[in-house]
C-alpha cells in the first residue's frame, strides 16, 4: 500500500484508542511512585477516547479533515500530563496534514516530526526517558529511513519498531525507572497507541475487549443538578409551630444535602447555607418550625450557571480551585474560590472541564489553582485554547496547601498582575506533605516500601513507610516541622476515624506546643493526611 486514505486513518485512530482501552491498566501499573494514583494509562485512555468519539461518524476522505477533528477531540478531552502531551503529538501531526487528501510515506514522517516538535514545546522542562523521548527517537528514525519508494506499512513498521526500542531504553535515561525496574508509563502508552494504529493499517483492526475494565467513566453532562441554598430562618415559639431543635435539623439537612453551614440559633433566628438537589425539601422541613425570608437558590451545575451568567453583568475577578473531598471543597469556598473543579490524584480534570469552569465564572479575570502537579499542564492548555476574551492566569500550585496559601493572599483591590505575582510567591511559603498507603512492594531512593503500609511523603520524597497511619503521620511531621515553623495545616481524609482525630488532638498537637496546628476535615480520598507547614 502506497498511501493512507481518510477513512483508513479514522480506523487507525479508533483502533489505537481501543488498543489503549484494552491495556491501560497495565500502563497504570508501571507507575514508579508506589502511591494509589497510577493514572497515566487512564488519562491517556480518556484522552484517546475523546478523540475517537469526535471522528466516529465522520465520512470524509481527506486525511487533513480527519486528523484535525481527531486532534480537536484529543485536546478537549486531554487529562494529566500524559494526556496533554499525547494531544500535542497529534496536534502537530494534524497540522502537518492540513489540506492533504492522502498520507504518503514522506507525509507520515513529517507529520510525526511535527508531532514531536509540538509535544516538546508544550513541556516547560522536557525530561528524557519519557514519552517525549519515545516520540522523538521514533519520528526521527522514520524520517531518516523512510521514503516514498517504500510501502506505507513498511514505513509504519520502522516507526513502531523504534518506538518499542526507545521505550526499552527509558530506564537508562531515568535512574528512578531503573531502580524500580519498569519502563516509562507514558512511553508505554504511546507505543500501545502506535501498535493499535499499525494493526488497523494491516487489516487487523483492534476492537474493545469485553474484559476491559473502565474503572472511572468520563464525566457526563447529564449529572443531577444541585443547588446552593441560602435562607434566613426564625423559629416561632408561641406554640403555633413545632419546637425547633438544631441537632435534629442538622441531621435532616446532612441526610439530604452537603456543605451545610449555619449560624447558631440566636434570638430565634439563624442563617442557613447548603448544597442539595431539592431545596424544597429543606424549606418544607423548616416551615414546620417557623418562617423564612431572603431565600436565594442558585444552581451549581455549570450549564445552569452559564444560563444565569448570560443575563448577569460580568464581575471583575474569579478564582477556580481544583479540589476533591467535601471538606476541601468547603474550605476553598470559604477562603474565596468561586468555582470548584472536581479532581485530584486519581482523576485529573480535562481541558474541557477547565474551559467550562472558566466560562461559568462570568468574570473578566480568572485565576486557576490546579493544586496538583499532574493538572498544571491541562490548566495551561485551557488558557491557550479558550476563545472568549478573558484574562486567565494559572497559578501553578502543585499541592493543596500551596493552593490554600495562594488563595489567601488574593486581594480584590489589586490589579491582575500584582495578584498573579503575589499568589505565585505564596506558593513558596509552605512545605507540603502527605500520608497514603503503598500499592506495591518496592525500594525507591533508599526507602523499603511494603504494600498496604502507610508512607509519609514530603515534597515527592518518601520519608517513612510503616504499618500504622498515625505513626506515618508522626514521622512525617517530625521531618517537616523545624524550629522556625509557625503554622501546620493538617487536612484529614475520609478514612480518618474519630479515635484517630482524638489521638491527634490529645497527642500530636501537644508534641509541638510552639506551633499552631489547625486540623481540617477534608474528607479527601486516597490521602489519609495532607500536611502544610509554614
Amino acid at each position: 500500500m502506497k498511501s493512507i486514505s481518510g477513512q483508513l486513518l479514522k480506523n487507525m485512530f479508533i483502533s489505537a484508542s481501543n488498543n489503549l482501552f484494552n491495556h491501560y491498566p497495565e500502563i497504570d501499573a508501571l507507575n514508579v511512585f508506589p502511591v494509589p494514583d497510577g493514572d497515566t494509562g487512564m488519562n491517556m485512555n480518556l484522552t484517546m477516547s475523546s478523540g475517537a468519539k469526535e471522528i466516529y461518524n465522520k465520512g470524509e476522505e481527506d486525511v487533513g479533515i480527519i486528523a484535525k477533528a481527531f486532534s480537536r477531540g484529543l485536546l478537549m478531552g486531554a487529562r494529566g500530563n500524559s494526556g496533554v502531551i499525547t494531544s500535542q503529538i497529534f496536534r502537530g501531526f494534524a497540522k502537518a496534514l492540513e489540506g492533504k487528501h492522502e498520507i504518503y510515506p514522506y507525509d507520515l514522517s513529517i507529520a510525526f516530526l511535527e508531532g514531536k516538535e509540538a509535544s516538546y514545546k508544550a513541556v516547560m522542562r522536557p525530561v528524557e526517558g519519557t514519552i517525549l523521548t519515545v516520540i522523538r527517537e521514533a519520528s526521527e528514525t522514520l524520517h531518516r529511513l523512510g521514503n516514498d519508494d517504500m510501502s506505507i506499512e513498511d514505513c509504519f513498521k520502522i516507526l513502531v519498531d523504534e518506538a518499542r526500542a526507545s521505550l526499552s531504553r527509558t530506564p537508562e535515561l531515568l535512574p528512578v525507572l531503573k531502580e524500580v525496574g519498569v519502563v516509562d508509563s507514558g512511553g508505554a502508552g504511546l507505543v500501545t497507541i502506535l501498535e493499535g494504529m499499525d494493526k488497523a493499517l494491516r487489516g487487523e483492526f483492534v476492537s474493545k475487549s469485553s474484559e476491559g475494565q473502565q474503572v472511572v467513566a468520563e464525566k457526563e453532562s447529564k449529572k443531577q443538578i444541585s443547588y446552593r441554598l441560602s435562607v434566613n430562618f426564625y423559629a416561632i415559639t408561641d406554640g403555633s409551630k413545632k419546637q425547633f431543635i438544631e441537632k435534629h435539623f442538622k441531621d435532616f439537612a446532612l441526610h439530604h444535602g452537603r456543605d451545610l453551614s449555619y449560624t447558631p440559633l440566636k434570638d430565634d433566628k439563624m442563617n442557613i447555607k447548603m448544597e442539595l438537589p431539592h431545596p424544597g425539601v429543606i424549606l418544607s422541613y423548616l416551615q414546620q418550625f417557623g418562617e423564612f425570608t431572603d431565600i436565594q437558590i442558585l444552581p451549581t451545575n455549570l450549564e445552569e450557571r452559564k444560563k444565569i451568567n448570560a443575563n448577569s453583568p460580568k464581575k471583575e475577578n474569579a478564582i477556580i480551585a481544583v479540589s476533591c473531598g467535601e471538606g476541601l471543597d468547603q474550605l476553598f469556598k470559604e477562603v474565596g474560590a468561586d468555582v470548584i473543579v472536581s479532581g485530584g490524584q486519581t482523576m485529573n480534570p480535562s481541558i474541557q472541564d477547565f474551559i467550562d469552569a472558566i466560562k461559568s465564572c462570568n468574570a473578566r479575570n480568572v485565576f486557576i489553582l490546579p493544586n496538583n502537579s499532574n493538572i498544571v499542564m491541562a490548566a495551561n492548555q485551557a488558557c491557550e485554547v479558550i476563545e472568549e476574551d478573558i484574562d486567565v492566569r494559572v497559578i501553578p500550585s502543585k499541592t493543596i496547601p500551596q493552593g490554600i496559601n495562594s488563595i489567601m493572599v488574593f486581594s480584590p483591590n489589586e490589579d491582575v498582575q500584582t495578584n498573579t505575582n503575589n499568589m505565585k510567591a505564596a506558593l513558596k511559603s509552605v512545605n507540603s506533605g502527605s500520608v497514603t498507603y503503598s500499592i506495591k512492594d518496592t525500594d525507591i531512593e533508599g526507602v523499603h516500601v511494603i504494600k498496604d503500609y502507610y508512607m509519609g511523603i514530603r515534597d515527592k520524597t518518601i520519608v517513612t513507610c510503616v504499618k500504622e497511619k498515625l505513626e506515618a503521620l508522626n514521622n512525617l511531621l517530625a521531618s517537616m516541622i523545624k524550629k522556625d515553623s509557625q503554622l501546620v495545616t493538617l487536612i484529614c481524609g475520609e478514612d480518618v476515624k474519630k479515635d484517630e482525630l482524638k489521638y491527634i488532638d490529645e497527642n500530636i498537637i501537644k508534641q509541638y506546643p510552639s506551633v499552631q496546628i489547625n486540623v481540617v476535615k477534608g474528607k479527601q480520598p486516597v490521602y489519609s493526611f495532607i500536611v502544610g507547614v509554614e
